[in-house]
C-alpha cells in the first residue's frame, strides 16, 4: 500500500443500520481523506433514524449513507476490517484486509426499548468515538 493511498476500512456489524453507520460516519469525518470507509452488514436493514438524529447532534451528517450488504466488498481490497458485533466476526475471515481484521463488539443501541433508544445511541455514538479516535490515532475535530 502506498503511503499516498487512503487506508481502506469496512466497519461491518448484523444490519448495518445503527453501529456500523456510525462508525463510517465518524471515521469519514475525523480522518479526512486518509482513510475511504465503508460500511456493510449481513442482513442490511436501512440506517436507523435516531443513528442519523444522534450523529446529526455532533455534526456529522450520515443520512446519505447506505445500508449495504457484506457481499458487495467480498473483492474489496481493504487494509481493516473492524467487525461490531459477534455474527459479523464469523464473516470476515471470507473478506480479505491488508492488514488486519479487529473485532471490537458494540451493544446494539436498537435492542433496548423505544424510550431508552435516544440515550443508547448517544452512549454507542460517544464510545465509537472514543474507540475511533485512539484505535486509528486521530484527533477529535
Amino acid at each position: 500500500m502506498s503511503t499516498d493511498e487512503p487506508v481502506r476500512v469496512l466497519f461491518l456489524c448484523t444490519e448495518n443500520a445503527a453501529r456500523s453507520q456510525m462508525a463510517e460516519g465518524l471515521l469519514r469525518s475525523r480522518g479526512g481523506g486518509a482513510y475511504e470507509v465503508f460500511s456493510a452488514g449481513l442482513s442490511p436493514n436501512g440506517v436507523h433514524p435516531a443513528a442519523v438524529e444522534v450523529m446529526a447532534e455532533m455534526g456529522v451528517d450520515i443520512s446519505g449513507q447506505t445500508a449495504d450488504d457484506v457481499a458487495a466488498y467480498r473483492d474489496t481490497e481493504l487494509d481493516y476490517i473492524v467487525t461490531l458485533c459477534g455474527g459479523a466476526q464469523d464473516v470476515s475471515p471470507s473478506l480479505r484486509a491488508q492488514e488486519m481484521v479487529i473485532h471490537h463488539p458494540v451493544d446494539d443501541p436498537a435492542a433496548v426499548p423505544a424510550s431508552e433508544q435516544p440515550e443508547a445511541f448517544r452512549r454507542v455514538r460517544d464510545a465509537l468515538a472514543d474507540w475511533i479516535d485512539r484505535t486509528f490515532a486521530l484527533q477529535a475535530a
